[in-house]
């Protein structure tokens, strides 16, 4: 194991659980697959745009937005061996990888035309995720569009003693502080900060299923990561553990991706 102490090279009993999934070889780590960002993706227009995207790490993403004409792509990534990996990849005047914080990118104001942000807000506590929500309102210019891909919490009505059970487990199977939202909390974090959302969609919450997996990495990827999981036993476990917790909580979990657009001063 490198010394690099990014969260990305911790010990496998203590790595978060996206960073284990990568090590297992899978390369799309959104909760509703390529599916959802595809759909999410095809709300707005990149071409000649400014983006921004907050926590890109293996750059599945960022490969999907280059495919459009964009004016620029900047990606901010807090982890400095995913930031180091991604910049193998992505490097021109108009395309650059930033190993920075979400919530202080230290990019200028109203720089942006899309911010796009997935499976991170889901990772941190209420304050977190205003002050990431924040930061991307401070990027984007008026009329700008806020895309995010999350977790979400279902029902909307959901009880409260299900939802803190829900999130316990969820944290101790990744090793993150997930705090997943109803749709509805999600919208008024969002117009809370300045934003009003334009489109919602969802998808199941299926990150290990083999028909899921099968849709995101191809035959080959599959067959490779079954391959990696089954020869390494504390790869297994660990992941066993992730299936587990989504499969119990199936009926009140699923992705939500999300456009918001940002108010016009």
């Amino acid at each position: 194991m490198s010394s690099d102490n990014s969260p990305s090279r911790r010990p496998t009993a203590t790595a978060a659980g996206h960073w284990i999934l990568a090590r297992a070889g899978k390369k799309v780590l959104r909760p509703g697959g390529r599916e959802l960002t595809t759909r999410i993706l095809k709300q707005v227009d990149f071409d000649g745009r400014d983006v921004v995207e907050f926590a890109p790490g293996l750059g599945h993403t960022a490969r999907l937005i280059l495919a459009y004409a964009v004016a620029s792509y900047t990606g901010v990534e807090q982890d400095s061996f995913a930031a180091a990996q991604l910049r193998q990849h992505i490097g021109s005047d108009t395309q650059k990888v930033l190993n920075a914080s979400a919530d202080t990118s230290g990019l200028a104001d109203l720089s942006a035309d899309i911010v796009i942000g997935e499976a991170m807000l889901t990772m941190q506590g209420n304050n977190a995720k205003q002050e990431i929500i924040h930061e991307a309102h401070r990027l984007l210019r008026p009329g700008g569009h806020y895309l995010i891909h999350e977790l979400s919490l279902t029902p909307d009505d959901i009880g409260p003693d299900r939802a803190q059970s829900l999130q316990r487990d969820l944290s101790q199977a990744i090793r993150v502080n997930a705090r997943p939202l109803t749709q509805p909390e999600w919208t008024k974090i969002l117009e809370a900060q300045g934003f009003k959302v334009i489109w919602c969609g969802h998808a199941p919450m299926a990150l290990l299923s083999p028909s899921r997996l099968l849709a995101d990495e191809g035959l080959l990827g599959t067959l490779k990561i079954v391959g990696n999981i089954v020869k390494d036993r504390d790869l297994r476990a660990r992941i066993l553990h992730m299936r587990s917790t989504f499969k119990d909580y199936e009926d009140n979990l699923a992705a939500i991706g999300i456009v918001a657009q940002k108010r016009e001063e």
